[in-house]
């Protein structure tokens, strides 16, 4: 039997609204997760749209396989969207109408103390959205001290990062670090205690290392430009992102494609011929009290939307 799959989506409506779906285009869901978003336009676009939603997970993907059995235009793959332009190759799709993406955990995926994102839960120290990953267990017990740092500090932004490394290391001399909730306490008592008191210090630690099992960052600005590419003029690429880090990487990814003439002030005409190939198409786009009150997980999310030129 299918283990149930529970997620909230977050900016479920103003995701759809902002990518505008109509009948008969064609539209990719990067991150299917529970289906909310895929679902969604499904509804909006209608029968005659075809929908092609990725997930790397083998757990959301049988979901969404369940999910949309009866909905002969949306077509489940299992996959990273970082990969979306060679998968949709295979299907013989070089062209889109619209693409989106949540850049956050699934609820199950926090909320299984199995899989082991959590620091909540007390479960194996694993963070794989795909099984077929090195877990997190084997590079907190096998890195260097000096990469754990690194790790921290680059995906985290973790101030501590240096003390946290060392206790680490330190820790694993004795016994290997098994569990969520082990490498929960050891982070904690590697920080100053004030710092306890502002919210879990475990919380960018294991962010860090989710981010680095899944290489989630790393690659994230060339995967926008190439989904970029395959929009047809005037449609759109909404993402969601949750934290500044990805924030920065989506407003750089698209800054470039943004930029126009590059001439000199002082020529009088336009000799480059460079012209803008996206605009955003708006304001970044936050979650209502409403939702944040239902939902306390999107209180992060901030969606961008750019459109093709």
């Amino acid at each position: 039997m299918m283990p149930e799959f529970q997620h909230a989506t977050v900016l479920l409506n103003e995701t759809v609204h902002a990518l505008k779906p109509k009948s008969g285009r064609t539209y990719l869901d990067g991150t299917g997760g529970g289906g909310g978003h895929t679902d969604a336009l499904r509804q909006a676009a209608g029968p005659e749209a075809r929908i092609i939603t990725l997930d790397r997970d083998p757990i959301a993907v049988a979901h969404l396989e369940d999910r949309f059995r009866a909905s002969p235009n949306v077509q489940v793959v299992q996959g990273n969207f970082f990969e979306a332009k060679a998968i949709l190759e295979e299907f013989g799709i070089c062209a889109l109408d619209g693409v989106l993406l949540d850049l956050g955990v699934s609820s199950p995926q926090f909320d299984t103390a199995a899989r082991g994102f959590s620091f909540h839960r007390d479960g194996p120290l694993d963070m794989r959205m795909n099984p077929e990953l090195v877990s997190a267990a084997v590079w907190v017990n096998t890195l260097p001290e000096e990469k754990l740092r690194e790790i921290i500090c680059r995906y985290g932004e973790e101030h501590y990062a240096t003390r946290i490394a060392a206790a680490i290391t330190q820790y694993r001399e004795n016994q290997p670090i098994a569990t969520t909730l082990e490498l929960a306490e050891i982070v904690s008592a590697a920080v100053p205690a004030a710092y306890r008191r502002d919210g879990h210090p475990a919380r960018k630690t294991f962010m860090a290392l989710r981010y680095f099992v899944n290489a989630e960052i790393d690659g994230l600005a060339q995967a926008l430009t190439d989904l970029f590419s395959l929009l047809v003029p005037k449609a759109r690429l909404a993402v969601i992102g949750f934290n500044s880090m990805e924030d920065a990487v989506i407003k750089d990814a698209f800054r470039p494609l943004m930029e126009g003439c590059t001439c000199p002030k002082e020529f009088p005409v336009c000799r480059c011929g460079r012209k803008p190939a996206a605009r955003w198409a708006g304001k970044p786009i936050t979650p209502t009290k409403e939702e944040i009150q239902t939902n306390p997980r999107a209180r992060s999310a901030k969606l961008r939307v750019v459109e093709k030129l």
